[in-house]
C-alpha cells in the first residue's frame, strides 16, 4: 500500500472518530412553533426549541445570525433546534408535561447536540452547513417500526438510563421506567444535493448508503456534511409511582404513544467559515468541546444559556389568551388524539386554529400606579449580591410590596429574587450584573403574594427603578438581534408586552 494511501486512510480513520457535545443548556422556547414545516403560522404540536433568540414563527439565515444570545454554549453557533415536548397521559385521560433534566428552581432544561466527523471513502471532503440551510429528520406520523437505516427507522432511538445498573436502547418508548431519565435520540442525514431545502423539507438530504450515521454518500446527493445528532433527556422517573395498564403512560406531543414519530428539527445559524474551521481542526475523539480551541473565548456561560428566551405567543383557538402547553391539560394542544399505530396517524379534520398574539411578559406595570419602571432581568450571585442595601423576604411578596419597601428605605432601585426575596440599592454592585440588551433573562419564577406576578429566580432579579414623568417607560426586549428599547406601557395587564409576528418582537403597548 502505497504512502499516500495510508496516508489518506490514516486521516479517514481519525476523522470518523472525531466529534464534539455541545450540551446545550437551557429550553429557549416551548409551543406550537416551527418555523420549517409552519412558516408564519401556529405549528401542529408542541416543541421544545433550543439555540438563538432569533427564533421566530418565519426566520430566515439573517434572522437566525441577528440572535443576541443563545440557550447554547457556542456564541458563533446562532441556530435552532427542536424536537416534540414529551408528556404524561393519565388513566382519565388529562395530560402533564415530563420536565426534562436540568429543570429545577427556575432553571429549564436544554437539550445535547453533537456534531461528528463521518466522512465517507468515496466523500472524504466535509463540508459545513451552508447559509439558509434547514432540514428535519422523522416523520411525526410514524406509528411502527421501519427497520431503515433512516429516520423514521434506526436513526431514531431511546435509551433507558440506569446509571448504577445497566443503561438499555430501544427502538421505541420501553415499557420499564427509567430511573435516570428516558433519552430521546435522533440522527440526521448528511448527504446533500447542493439545495437549502425541498418542498418535503427532507428530499434534499439523504443518509449515506448502508448505515444513517457513516458510509459514503449516494450520487444523487453526493455532498458529505457534517453530522449532527441529538440527545433530548425526560424526567420520567418521577411519574414512576402513576403507571397503570400494560404500558407505559408517555405520549410526544403530536400524539404519538410509540416513539416511532419522533423527530427533530435544524434551522442553520452558524457563521459558515466558523463552522467549517471546526470541522476540518477539531478532530479530538474526546467530544469535549475544550478540546477544540477554535471555540477559545467563544462560549457562553451557563446562565447566559438560562437568560436566553422567547417568549410564548400562541393564542389558545378562540380566545385571546396563551395557550396552556405545560401543568395539567384536558387535550394535547392542538388536536392530537394518542395513538399508537402500526398504521399511519391522520391529522384531525376542522380542528380550530389558535392564533399568534402578544408574547407573554415577565414583569407588571406599576408606571401608574408607583411611578417605578420594569428595568429588566439582572444577574445575581448569593455571596456578592448585585443589591446591598436594605432587603426583605416574605411569603406574601409581590412586586408591589419590594417596590413600597425599597422606597420606603430612600433606594431608587428594587429588586425582587427566588419568589420571595426583595434586594434594595441605588446601583449595581457592577455593570456585567446589569440586564442585559436584547435578552429577555431567566426572571420566571411566579411571586410567593402573586402567582400572576414574577419575582425573578434563582441568582437572577427582576428590577425596578423609581421614575418622573416621560422617564417611567418599561424596558421592552426586542427577539431577533434588536437594540432594548423602552416603550410606555399603557395596558394593566400582567401577560403581554409588544407583538410577536414572524419572530420580531416590537415595543408598544
Amino acid at each position: 500500500m502505497s504512502t499516500a494511501v495510508l496516508a489518506a486512510f490514516a486521516l479517514l480513520t481519525g476523522l470518523s472518530d472525531a466529534f464534539w457535545r455541545m450540551p446545550c443548556g437551557a429550553r429557549l422556547a416551548l409551543e406550537r412553533a416551527d418555523p420549517i414545516v409552519n412558516p408564519g403560522a401556529v405549528a401542529g404540536h408542541v416543541h421544545t426549541i433550543s439555540g438563538g433568540n432569533g427564533f421566530g414563527f418565519s426566520m430566515d439565515y439573517d434572522q437566525a445570525r441577528k440572535s443576541s444570545c443563545s440557550s447554547c454554549p457556542i456564541k458563533q453557533d446562532l441556530s435552532n433546534y427542536w424536537t416534540p415536548k414529551l408528556y404524561y397521559m393519565a388513566e382519565n385521560g388529562t395530560f402533564e408535561d415530563i420536565p426534562q433534566a436540568g429543570e429545577y428552581n427556575g432553571n429549564t432544561g436544554g437539550m445535547t447536540v453533537y456534531y461528528q466527523q463521518r466522512p465517507g471513502t468515496k466523500n472524504k471532503t466535509l463540508e459545513a452547513f451552508p447559509p439558509g440551510f434547514r432540514m428535519l429528520a422523522g416523520n411525526p406520523f410514524q406509528r411502527n417500526y421501519t427497520g431503515l437505516q433512516a429516520a423514521p427507522g434506526n436513526a431514531v432511538s431511546f435509551v433507558c438510563l440506569d446509571y448504577s445498573g445497566t443503561s438499555k436502547q430501544y427502538n421505541e418508548i420501553p415499557n420499564v421506567n427509567c430511573p435516570d431519565g428516558l433519552r430521546a435520540q435522533i440522527y440526521f442525514p448528511s448527504c446533500w444535493n447542493g439545495e437549502n431545502d425541498s418542498p418535503d423539507h427532507t428530499s434534499h438530504m439523504a443518509y449515506p448508503s448502508g448505515h444513517y450515521d457513516n458510509g459514503d454518500c449516494p450520487t444523487s446527493h453526493n455532498r458529505h456534511l457534517v453530522s449532527i445528532f441529538y440527545e433530548v433527556i425526560y424526567s420520567v422517573d418521577q411519574f414512576k409511582d402513576r403507571w397503570y395498564g400494560n404500558s407505559h403512560p408517555f405520549v410526544f406531543a403530536q400524539g404519538d404513544r410509540t416513539g416511532y414519530g419522533f423527530h427533530g428539527d435544524f434551522v442553520n445559524g452558524w457563521n459558515q467559515e466558523y463552522l467549517q474551521k471546526a470541522v476540518d481542526t477539531c478532530t479530538n475523539d474526546s467530544g469535549n468541546m475544550e478540546d477544540c480551541h477554535v471555540f477559545d473565548n467563544g462560549l457562553f456561560t451557563a446562565d447566559e444559556q438560562q437568560a436566553c428566551k422567547v417568549p410564548p405567543s400562541v393564542n389558545a383557538a378562540g380566545t385571546s389568551s396563551l395557550e396552556q402547553v405545560t401543568g395539567s391539560l384536558e387535550a394535547l394542544p392542538g388536536c392530537n388524539p394518542p395513538t399508537s399505530g402500526p398504521e399511519l396517524a391522520v391529522p384531525v379534520a376542522n380542528c380550530p386554529k389558535a392564533s399568534i398574539g402578544q408574547p407573554a411578559s415577565y414583569f407588571t406595570d406599576v408606571t401608574a400606579s408607583l411611578d417605578w419602571y420594569y428595568a429588566g432581568c439582572a444577574s445575581d450571585n448569593y455571596y456578592t449580591r448585585t443589591f446591598t442595601g436594605a432587603s426583605q423576604s416574605s411569603d406574601t411578596m409581590t412586586v408591589a410590596t419590594c417596590v413600597n419597601f425599597c422606597k420606603s428605605k430612600g433606594y431608587s432601585l428594587a429588586g425582587l429574587e427566588w419568589s420571595r426575596e426583595c434586594y434594595c440599592d441605588n446601583k449595581y454592585s457592577s455593570d456585567d450584573r446589569k440586564p442585559k440588551t436584547g435578552v429577555i433573562g431567566n426572571c420566571g419564577m411566579k411571586c410567593s403574594g402573586d402567582a400572576e406576578e414574577y419575582c425573578g429566580a434563582g441568582s437572577a432579579l427582576s428590577v425596578y427603578a423609581a421614575c418622573t414623568g416621560s422617564t417611567c417607560k418599561n424596558v421592552q426586549y426586542g427577539v431577533v438581534g434588536n437594540s432594548t428599547s423602552t416603550a410606555e406601557s399603557k395596558m394593566k395587564t400582567k401577560r403581554h408586552l409588544g407583538v410577536h409576528r414572524h419572530g420580531l418582537l416590537h415595543s408598544g403597548a
